[in-house]
C-alpha cells in the first residue's frame, strides 16, 4: 500500500513536469552514442547510434509536436550528419558551457526552462541540467548527474535511452497511463 502511494506520487511529480515540455534537449556522446569513439588506421572517427533512438526524434516530432534540439561539446561531422537524417533542424556543436547558451534557446523556441528536457549523462550537462524543467539521465550517467535527475532511464546512452524519454513523454503528455 505504501509502495503503491509513492508511486503513485512519483507518476504524478513526473506527469505535471512531463505536461509542460515543448523543447528536448539532448547531448550527444553518451546518450545519443554509447560513448565508445572508434578510429579506423586513417584516423577517421566513427560513433555508433541508435536506431530506436532515431525513431524517438521522430514520434517525440509526430505524437508530441516536440523538436530535438542537439547540444554536443564535440565538433563532429557524425553529428551533422546524423541530424541531417532525422531533419533535426536546430543543432549546437563544440559547446562546451552548455548552460550558456540556454537563453538563446529559450528565445529562439519562445520557451521557458519549465518547458525544457534535457537528457545528459556527465560533468558538461551538470550546470545546464539543473536549468530546465525536467532533467534526464541513462541509466549508465554519472551518479552526480544521476542525483539531479528527474527520471533514470532503464536503457543505457547510445541504446534506447532517447526513446525512453520519448516514449514517456509522448505516453503522459497524450495521457496514457503507463507505469514510469
Amino acid at each position: 500500500m505504501v509502495i503503491d502511494n509513492q508511486l503513485k506520487q512519483k507518476n504524478l511529480r513526473l506527469k505535471k513536469k512531463i505536461e509542460k515540455i515543448k523543447v528536448v534537449l539532448t547531448d550527444n556522446d553518451g546518450v545519443l552514442t554509447d560513448t565508445g569513439v572508434y578510429y579506423s588506421n586513417k584516423g577517421e572517427e566513427f560513433k555508433r547510434f541508435s536506431i530506436r533512438d532515431g525513431m524517438g526524434v521522430e514520434r517525440l516530432r509526430k505524437y508530441a509536436g516536440i523538436e530535438t534540439i542537439i547540444i554536443t561539446g564535440e565538433e563532429s561531422g557524425s553529428v551533422k550528419a546524423r541530424a541531417k537524417k532525422l531533419k533535426i533542424k536546430e543543432y549546437y556543436l563544440g559547446v562546451k558551457k552548455k548552460a550558456d547558451i540556454l537563453t538563446e534557446i529559450l528565445k529562439k523556441n519562445k520557451v521557458k526552462p519549465e518547458n525544457i528536457a534535457f537528457i545528459g549523462d556527465d560533468a558538461n550537462d551538470f550546470e545546464l541540467m539543473k536549468l530546465v524543467g525536467f532533467k534526464v539521465t541513462p541509466v549508465d550517467g554519472m551518479n552526480f548527474i544521476k542525483e539531479i535527475s528527474d527520471y533514470v532511464c532503464e536503457n543505457k546512452g547510445g541504446n534506447g535511452a532517447f526513446r525512453e524519454l520519448a516514449e514517456l513523454i509522448i505516453a503522459f503528455q497524450s495521457g496514457l497511463k503507463r507505469s514510469y
